[in-house]
């Protein structure tokens, strides 16, 4: 767990780029920039997560799996080549791809303007409803509510921005590496609320006596889409053509009442 100690500090969390280095030094290159590229090699390395469920976890075999797992084999399915799917972290994703170690990323990554300045994204396939999640007995209404308090995020996650932004002087924001961690802090009682996603929320809900927690506020509605290296403009029509047509012909939309149990957002 890393700590920050006010809400001045807290923006060294979007320096993502020099983190998970340690954790990449053995990873083979992807380095495909073109269609053909891909092509030739038979395969499109994809980045994923694997903590974030449904969106991103993994099955009983500890196979990659969830609704971005289904929409990198549909990209793969639709280049006509092999899915590798390589599983990531919040904080690594974006080195892994500006490091050519994956061609993409379709790991629930969301469309900031701040990460738009480091990779190029595509058309949005997914949204997230991201909330503030806490103790149902707490009294906790707005932002300014946060005052005082141990707010538990994900390490240079799109939940770690909104935090951020919205949370007052005063607030504790506690950064973990992962949402698991996090979650795991909540129930542990280290911390006194989370910013995390609607799914996130929902898989804590199980895991503890009915009322427990609940969401106190929404903080964000992120549109999410597929991350690419600078540059790479033939590559991100195809993605943007792949995630247009498979919007048009109901398939994305399939893939997201299977795992979120509701159609897809309109995503702008």
């Amino acid at each position: 767990m890393i700590r920050s100690t006010t809400r001045r500090t807290a923006t060294a969390a979007l320096a993502v780029l020099g983190l998970g280095a340690a954790l990449t030094a053995f990873t083979p290159f992807a380095s495909a920039q073109s269609v053909a590229d891909i092509k030739k090699k038979g395969e499109i390395t994809i980045g994923m997560l694997v903590d974030f469920p449904p969106y991103g976890t993994t099955n009983v075999k500890n196979e990659p799996d969830g609704y971005d797992a289904d929409v990198a084999k549909l990209l793969a399915k639709d280049l006509g080549v092999k899915a590798n799917i390589v599983p990531v972290t919040g904080p690594n994703r974006i080195p892994f791809l500006l490091t050519n170690k994956v061609d993409v990323l379709v790991a629930s990554l969301a469309i900031t303007p701040e990460r738009a300045k480091q990779v190029s994204f595509s058309q949005p396939y997914a949204a997230a409803t991201i909330v503030l999640y806490g103790k149902t007995a707490s009294n906790i209404k707005a932002p300014a509510d946060m005052k005082g308090l141990r707010i538990g995020v994900a390490r240079a996650s799109t939940q770690d921005v909104a935090v951020t932004k919205a949370a007052p002087e005063g607030t504790e924001i506690r950064r973990f590496d992962d949402d698991a961690s996090a979650m795991q802090a909540l129930i542990s009682g280290q911390v006194d609320a989370i910013g995390c996603s609607v799914t996130v929320a929902a898989q804590i809900a199980k895991r503890v006596p009915a009322n427990t927690f609940e969401n106190k506020f929404n903080l964000v509605q992120q549109a999410m889409g597929i991350a690419l290296r600078p540059g790479t403009d033939e590559l991100t029509k195809t993605v943007n053509d792949f995630v247009a047509k498979n919007t048009a012909n109901g398939e994305l939309n399939k893939l997201y009442q299977k795992w979120l149990g509701a159609d897809l957002p309109k995503l702008n």
